[in-house]
């Protein structure tokens, strides 16, 4: 792994954590579907005693995935949410945590609905300036936890100012870096502590598998996090592995690709007569747009934008008239995607947070495929009219 972190990215997509197989030379990773290991002794065995605690088709995905964030450690789960449960068990009851307002709504349930009952408290505030993180801090803050950009507003998170302040006040980063892949971001180079993925997400990328990854360098939060992920078991099977473990293999052309479209379809909206406002991280006009230009490679290909129609009824016409967008849940497949967040992906906000931190009634969301873009652009006008 370590001679793969030479690489350009675009190469270590496809070499890095993955070794031919040594008992038939085969070029891709086998499915290790296997649960227990023979030892010739008991505790003597080659690595392997129970797939709970490692199979050998995960560690293949786990270093991948830690070479193309260019951290040391990468930690496989079940689901994203699975790997964000894991991040939170760091912590103690009685600790805080400062949380960006506009996440994930699985995310804000995980938090508010069961972590919350045993005693840890998390407080969302608007991280746009970084600097007003400082004020929320207090003796028991314990962690920031940020996504850039961010689900569904594509607000920009500075994560080397949100570093500086973890590291001035000794709290760990936890960054959530599913919106924009390792491809256009890698946060352990800008000081974030932990990089989370849904990485059923841009890393699958083919809308056929749920996982989710944290990657560190520190050699200690990779003991905590894997004596975690062992002992609550949240664990992805072999299959799931490979599947991800393909994915990263085409990263680099899929992203390019996302990012082409998503700059076409957001300019297109953004001049198209009953489309009000357009988020996307690319408008120079677009908040903290040089903190992207920074930290990113590119702009991504998830896109919300609302219309001047700005009510629920109007959006749900849009979403029931679209044939290449599908309606659905996720983001970051191959294939492009519809969302309403308000009654899908973030149905278990309040209305009231909602509205107060912008998420509208109205927003529609866009996780924007590698189709040709044309028909991608004349599928959003006859739906929008």
């Amino acid at each position: 792994m370590s001679e793969h972190n030479n690489y350009r990215l675009d190469t270590k997509m496809i070499h890095a954590g993955v070794e031919p197989d040594p008992n038939t030379g085969a070029i891709m990773t086998p499915i290790y579907q296997t649960s227990t290991y023979v030892q010739s002794a008991p505790g003597h065995h080659k690595g392997y005693e129970y797939s709970r605690t490692h199979n050998p088709t995960r560690t293949a995905l786990q270093n991948a995935i830690a070479a193309i964030e260019n951290g040391k450690y990468g930690i496989c789960f079940g689901s994203g949410i699975a790997a964000t449960d894991a991040a939170i068990k760091l912590l103690q009851p009685g600790d805080e945590v400062i949380v960006s307002n506009d996440l994930y709504g699985g995310t804000y349930r995980l938090m508010t609905k069961v972590f919350a009952n045993y005693g840890i408290k998390f407080h969302f505030i608007a991280m746009q300036n970084a600097a007003d993180i400082e004020q929320h801090i207090t003796a028991a803050t314990k962690m920031i936890w940020i996504e850039t950009p961010t689900n569904p507003l594509l607000n920009v998170i500075d994560i080397a100012a949100c570093a500086a302040i973890s590291k001035k006040h000794n709290l760990l980063l936890v960054c959530d870096n599913t919106f924009a892949s390792p491809y256009l971001q890698t946060p352990l180079d800008l000081g974030a502590d932990i990089v989370l993925h849904s990485a059923t997400k841009y890393l699958g990328g083919h809308s056929d598998v749920v996982h989710g990854v944290l990657v560190v360098k520190e050699e200690s939060l990779d003991e905590r996090l894997r004596f975690i992920q062992n002992s609550c078991g949240a664990v992805p099977g072999p299959q799931d592995c490979w599947l991800v473990l393909r994915g990263i293999k085409t990263l680099h052309v899929r992203m390019q690709r996302h990012c082409e479209n998503g700059e076409a379809i957001a300019r297109h909206l953004r001049n198209h007569p009953k489309v009000d406002k357009v988020l996307w991280t690319g408008f120079e006009d677009h908040p903290n747009h040089e903190v992207a230009k920074k930290q990113m490679r590119g702009f991504g290909g998830m896109i919300s934008f609302t219309l001047k129609d700005d009510n629920i009824e109007a959006a749900m016409q849009v979403l029931s008239k679209t044939k290449l967008f599908s309606l659905a849940e996720s983001l970051g497949g191959v294939e492009s995607l519809i969302g309403h967040p308000a009654s899908m992906t973030h149905a278990s906000i309040p209305r009231e947070e909602r509205i107060k931190n912008g998420l509208v009634d109205s927003l529609i969301r866009l996780s924007v495929g590698i189709e040709a873009v044309e028909d991608l652009i004349a599928d959003l006008d006859q739906a929008i009219g």
